[in-house]
């Protein structure tokens, strides 16, 4: 990491963190750069409320991505933060959650460092800690879970995932899918063919945070059923013993019935 101080001809990028959605769940430090930024770019999951403390005259560019929907391909977005760095600008990258998990900032700090931009990192709440809150249910648990994996979903397609799904069917962890929705009858196969139990427990969290948030909930076996219920939605999906645990689990029942109608 480099200080602000470093440079002042070439600029300086914070890659911030925005949180999962609710806007005040972002840190006061990311919240200090916003304010000072003279340019910011920001990502289609971050809270749009946040855009209202960048100063007066801050420019904004939205480099939106949602599954299958993107605004900007990845080489663009390290292209415009390389030539905004370059003239000199305080740039704010916002990206939802935290930049380092999925948020693909290795692949714009290495643009950045090849091009001489100084910048920082500025940590955001992660979307599985979140849903897990909002879901009133513990990641880790001394009886149930002494793990945690963090896997996106992209990577879980059927015939060509490169996972070690026989790991994680039998780690005892809590399994945390983001970006799974789609692909969670794959999920639920390929760990259900590797030996996990057909009664696992899932939750899917979609919204977290937000006023809109929705929980689903039911096993393995309803994976098709629980990913059809929120088709097309952001959601982060976690697996595992820990799900029994949720605040929600009085209401398991009621729940598990709206997924699988």
């Amino acid at each position: 990491m480099l200080n602000a101080s470093t440079s002042s001809a070439r600029g300086f990028v914070w890659l911030i963190g925005a949180g999962p959605g609710a806007p005040d769940l972002v840190t006061l430090r990311g919240l200090r750069f916003l304010q000072a930024a003279e340019v910011v770019v920001y990502d289609e999951l971050v809270n749009r409320e946040l855009l209202a403390h960048c100063p007066p005259g801050c420019e904004q560019h939205a480099v939106g991505k949602r599954a299958g929907c993107h605004s900007a391909t990845q080489p663009e977005i390290n292209a415009l933060l390389v030539t905004l760095g370059a003239a000199g600008k305080k740039v704010v990258r916002l990206k939802g959650g935290d930049p380092l998990i999925f948020g693909r900032a290795g692949e714009e700090i290495a643009a950045l460092r090849a091009a001489g931009i100084p910048f920082e990192i500025v940590p955001g709440v992660t979307a599985a800690t979140a849903s897990g809150a909002a879901a009133g249910l513990p990641l880790t648990h001394r009886d149930y879970s002494s793990a945690v994996v963090f896997v996106t979903g992209h990577q879980c397609a059927a015939n060509t995932s490169a996972l070690d799904w026989g790991a994680l069917a039998k780690l005892r962890a809590t399994l945390c899918f983001y970006m799974g929705v789609r692909r969670l009858p794959e999920i639920a196969q390929n760990l259900l063919g590797h030996g996990m139990t057909a009664d696992m427990p899932i939750a899917v969290i979609s919204e977290a945070t937000l006023p809109a948030q929705k929980i689903l909930t039911g096993t393995l076996r309803d994976a098709e059923k629980l990913s059809a219920g929120l088709a097309g939605q952001p959601a982060l999906v976690v697996i595992g013993e820990v799900v029994r645990l949720s605040s929600f689990a009085a209401e398991l029942p009621r729940l598990h019935a709206q997924a699988v109608k």
